[in-house]
């Protein structure tokens, strides 16, 4: 099945530009609805912090001050919004309770599109990029610059199930690829696999792929980055957060070192 609605969170700042233009890249390839969502600060997040050392005055004015800056983001997202040339877009700004309403859009699109900064941490969408993709588990696209869909794809697998879930949900995006690499570093992984049953997997499903076995990768995630790029790959499908998401994000980890990389975007799913 192909995908109907792609979903991009717009902040309202300079990263809603990369996040429209890779998210109209991938809608245009289905001739889907490119979801353009503002989601801003939540007036709701700041009443725990007002206890009873803050004046009634000081209260308001803050409160204010956060519904202006609310105002203002969505003049500017919707602006960038209007900017992209795709037909099939809709826009919507979210109310509080925010978390709560971009979390529900989440689960009623396809694949979720942010930018590489986001991604790293970095932003007001950062924490929302964590949960959409850890905990509720949606198909995360991070798109870099220059996104274009239908060239090369790499999938890194290691035959666990985040990686493998990660393939499943990218068929779709795999049948439009020139070309598909299976990519997997089995001495790097105390797990036993093994790619060919991967390549017969997407092949029964009119995904046509080959397999690069990489060895003596020592550390896989750079290797495989390293593959992917040589292969001319624009988008890398991987699996997220094998390990728990604190420890990868505290200690690193393969998905962070993909987060890390340049020039590729990332196809994620955890």
């Amino acid at each position: 099945m192909d995908w109907a609605r792609i979903m991009a969170p717009l902040s309202g700042g300079e990263a809603d530009r990369r996040v429209l233009a890779g998210g109209a890249a991938l809608a245009e390839a289905f001739g889907a609805e490119l979801a353009c969502i503002h989601a801003p600060a939540d007036v709701a997040d700041l009443i725990p912090w007002m206890g009873d050392g803050f004046m009634g005055g000081v209260q308001a004015t803050a409160v204010q001050s956060l519904r202006e800056a609310a105002a203002a983001g969505e003049r500017a997202a919707q602006a960038s919004a209007d900017a992209v040339a795709y037909g099939r877009k809709t826009f919507s700004a979210l109310a509080s309770p925010v978390w709560a309403a971009l979390a529900m859009e989440s689960r009623l699109s396809d694949v979720v599109v942010f930018d590489p900064g986001t991604a790293r941490g970095k932003g007001p969408l950062s924490e929302a990029f964590q949960q959409i993709m850890a905990d509720e588990q949606r198909p995360t696209l991070v798109a870099h610059e220059g996104l274009t869909i239908g060239g090369p794809i790499a999938v890194a697998w290691d035959g666990g199930k985040e990686a493998t879930r990660a393939v499943r949900t990218a068929i779709p995006l795999l049948r439009k690829a020139s070309e598909v690499l299976i990519l997997s570093a089995p001495s790097a992984s105390p797990r036993k696999f093994d790619p060919a049953l991967l390549q017969a997997f997407l092949e029964a499903r009119d995904v046509k792929a080959s397999v690069k076995v990489l060895t003596d990768a020592g550390d896989p995630a750079p290797a495989l980055i390293k593959a992917a790029k040589a292969a001319s790959a624009q988008i890398l499908v991987a699996g997220a957060f094998g390990h728990p998401r604190l420890q990868e994000y505290v200690f690193g980890g393969a998905t962070r070192t993909f987060l890390n990389s340049e020039g590729l975007s990332l196809f994620l799913s955890h």
